[in-house]
């Protein structure tokens, strides 16, 4: 099989940054400890909300390709 540097740059980038996207999802866990953060439902579903409609966006964007939305985020 011939070497694919696409391929290969894909893997190694897909790698680290869904690795760095998961580290990031578990900081956000993190501030629903109680006893360090005061938090409403409602807070909690937005941030929910947020996180969802961009899974939403990245998996269009593999189905059928397309150009990346700025989210913007407050609470």
């Amino acid at each position: 099989m011939e070497p694919n540097p696409r391929r290969d740059r894909f893997v190694k980038l897909a790698e680290k940054r869904v690795i760095r996207a998961i580290h990031e999802l578990r900081l956000i866990g993190n501030l629903a400890n109680r006893s360090n953060y005061t938090y409403s439902k409602t807070d909690v579903d937005k941030i929910i909300r947020v996180l969802e409609a961009e899974m939403k966006l990245l998996r269009q964007r593999f189905e059928f390709g397309g150009k990346k939305e700025e989210i913007g985020f407050k609470l």
